[in-house]
């Protein structure tokens, strides 16, 4: 099984547990944005500021990114000075090696010196200031400020292959409509738990733009 099916398989098993269905999308908050321009499956979005709780393992892949679910996923269920819960979000987010992190959402992956990245982004109710801290050394929160997103939909299950067309298909675009972007910093989203028939998957190639 190729590792993002893995990743997406292990992350969104806990998602399914608040809110999911096999008919779509989970309903769980999900980053907010603004739809600046729609073309078929393309959308052009404004992302509003996120806070994050980011962690960053070493090891491979798989151990890297099952730790640091595990930290995060901690976090949100109480792991933190309020002793707070904290609900869920989705989509789930993955970027590949060595790409800096210039985009937000709920979970984030990038492999940095140190290893693998992973962020969750917190509820809309909080903010960088009100956000409680972690109590875990090993997870910090960050602020993001807002950024303009060039945005890829597309259904059934994730593979490197299907990733790599379709970015080459958003980059193909972007290029068409005159747009500067870094290829380099995308992102592929999952909107899904693992049981969600595959037809009716919500994935998503990102790339951040400058109009």
């Amino acid at each position: 099984m190729h590792k993002l099916a893995r990743f997406f398989g292990a992350t969104l098993g806990l998602i399914g547990m608040t809110a999911c269905s096999v008919f779509g999308e989970s309903g769980v908050e999900k980053a907010p944005y603004t739809i600046v321009l729609q073309e078929e499956a393309i959308e052009i979005r404004e992302y509003s500021p996120l806070v994050l709780a980011s962690t960053i393992s070493s090891g491979d892949f798989d151990e890297a990114t099952s730790t640091s679910f595990r930290r995060l996923f901690n976090y949100i269920s109480g792991e933190n000075i309020a002793r707070q819960a904290v609900e869920m979000t989705a989509p789930v987010l993955i970027e590949e090696s060595g790409q800096k992190i210039d985009m937000t959402a709920p979970v984030l992956i990038a492999e940095a010196a140190e290893g693998w990245k992973m962020s969750f982004h917190l509820p809309s109710a909080f903010t960088f200031e009100t956000a409680p801290a972690p109590t875990n050394q090993q997870v910090f929160l960050e602020k993001i400020e807002p950024q303009t997103i060039a945005a890829l939909r597309f259904s059934g299950l994730m593979s490197r292959k299907k990733v790599e067309a379709m970015r080459e298909e958003l980059i193909k675009w972007l290029d068409e409509k005159g747009y500067i972007y870094n290829a380099k910093a995308y992102k592929v989203a999952s909107y899904n738990p693992p049981w969600t028939i595959p037809f009716l998957r919500r994935n998503e190639i990102m790339i951040p733009v400058k109009e």
